[in-house]
């Protein structure tokens, strides 16, 4: 949207406005202004000198910054359900031969699903890390995106790749993994069509080679070159059973982090999905090369992967978000909920005081914007920010009474959305998507299910 545009000016009035601004203001009764894609104005109070604009009465709701998933494979929703009791690498073997059946029709409809999805949750910008690129199925890539585009979310995503197939001692089937050269020609025409550094930009990429147990160190090591020479973003998995360990302990002689550490795989322009399994040493390389991770733990409990140090890489200050991950492994893909399980399993794992409510949150939201370098455009609610902003109910059965309203949107049940503005623009109305019909969407997305299903045999 352009800032410059004559639209006219939308308040948001009388919400309890959590703003998560470096000094984490919140106001009891408080009001946004947003003209064009920009906010405007935050304070307490009702605001003056805007008597032509839209008026959003929020009584009985709280407003939040939009929230902010930086681990995803949106391909996976149309296989949720698949695998339930697996470990990852049984999950994986599983579950490639079907994945190796996906073009860029079932990619689409299942991103339309998943982002449909997302945005009905509160979710106002999503990476994807989409390493799945089949030789006869067309352009995937440019399928989510264009996707991503229809359901009107800021979107991030990494053109993924493998290239250690089964042959070669990886765990994907052969024909689902590229050469080197495909891979590195691929990423550069990925960035170059699609990347835009603008500071209202929806849509930006990364490069995201899959992890140490299917790709190659070359793969790593020539990524790594790629990105930094494009200026964009580096990410994939890492750590995040103790499998993978293993693996890099027998392969490589060195555990997961110290093995990426080696190939140029540290810095603040990179961040690894899980990161599960680290130990004090690891925790320090991340915090000291400003390395991110996003904590997925929905998707890290549903696969019995382990609880991450969470807690740990929060105090260390390394940039921490959070992931709903796959749907294949999390088949509710909602940020809240991983705000939820991130606060209840910190607990779990480190005692009571581990991790608050707004801890929480806050990795939901500028903990996210952080990890992909845009603290200074989303994930907090403030005077020049992007207008992605989420407006939740709280006054109903299941939320009302509840003394403390981040408590209620953490701890609680999921809430009805009232609103949700990404860039400026309704995308959530009265807890309904307004860019896509959801029936439409649903139909769709059960039948590319059966389809790709019944491909694999």
């Amino acid at each position: 949207m352009d800032p410059n545009a004559t639209t006219r000016p939308i308040v948001i009035r009388g919400a309890y406005v959590v703003t998560m601004d470096g000094a984490r203001a919140e106001h009891r009764t408080g009001h946004v202004v947003v003209e064009g894609n920009r906010i405007v104005a935050v304070g307490a109070g009702e605001p003056t000198g805007y008597d032509d604009a839209t008026v959003v009465d929020g009584t009985g709701c709280v407003l939040t910054p939009g929230l902010i998933n930086t681990h995803h494979h949106l391909y996976q929703w149309i296989t949720r359900g698949l695998a339930a009791d697996h470990t990852l690498f049984e999950w994986l073997t599983t579950l490639y031969p079907i994945w190796g059946g996906i073009d860029a029709d079932a990619v689409h409809v299942a991103a339309t699903g998943g982002l449909a999805h997302l945005v009905r949750t509160g979710c106002t910008t999503t990476t994807d890390h989409h390493y799945v690129v089949p030789r006869d199925g067309g352009d995937v890539f440019g399928a989510e995106i264009a996707a991503a585009a229809e359901v009107g979310i800021r979107f991030h995503p990494c053109r993924g790749s493998m290239d250690l197939g089964r042959s070669a001692g990886g765990l994907p089937p052969d024909h689902i993994v590229e050469n080197l050269d495909a891979i590195l020609e691929g990423s550069r025409e990925a960035v170059e069509k699609w990347h835009d550094p603008s500071f209202d930009s929806m849509l930006r990429i990364a490069l995201a080679p899959c992890s140490p147990f299917s790709v190659t160190g070359d793969l790593l090591e020539q990524s790594a070159l790629l990105a930094r020479e494009l200026g964009v973003r580096l990410h994939t998995h890492l750590a995040e059973t103790l499998d993978e360990e293993e693996f890099c302990l027998e392969k490589f002689g060195c555990k997961p982090v110290q093995y990426m550490e080696s190939l140029g795989w540290t810095g603040p322009d990179v961040w690894y999905a899980h990161a599960v399994h680290l130990d004090d040493r690891d925790i320090g390389v991340l915090a000291a090369s400003g390395t991110g991770a996003a904590h997925c733990p929905t998707s890290n409990a549903r696969l019995g992967a382990g609880i991450a140090r969470a807690a740990d890489l929060y105090a260390a200050g390394v940039p921490l978000g959070l992931g709903v991950d796959g749907a294949a492994s999390n088949e509710s893909c909602c940020m809240l909920e991983e705000a939820h399980h991130a606060a209840l399993f910190a607990r779990a794992r480190s005692g009571p005081r581990a991790m608050t409510v707004r801890q929480s949150l806050e990795l939901a939201t500028i903990g996210g914007a952080r990890v992909l370098g845009r603290e200074n455009e989303i994930g907090s609610i403030e005077v020049g920010k992007l207008a992605d902003l989420a407006l939740w109910r709280i006054d109903g059965l299941a939320h009302s009474g509840i003394t403390d309203p981040v408590t209620a949107l953490v701890l609680g049940s999921m809430p009805p959305l009232d609103l949700l503005l990404i860039d400026g623009r309704e995308v959530v109305v009265d807890d309904e998507v307004c860019t896509v019909d959801e029936e439409t969407v649903a139909r769709q997305v059960a039948a590319a299910h059966t389809a790709l299903v019944a491909k694999a045999g």
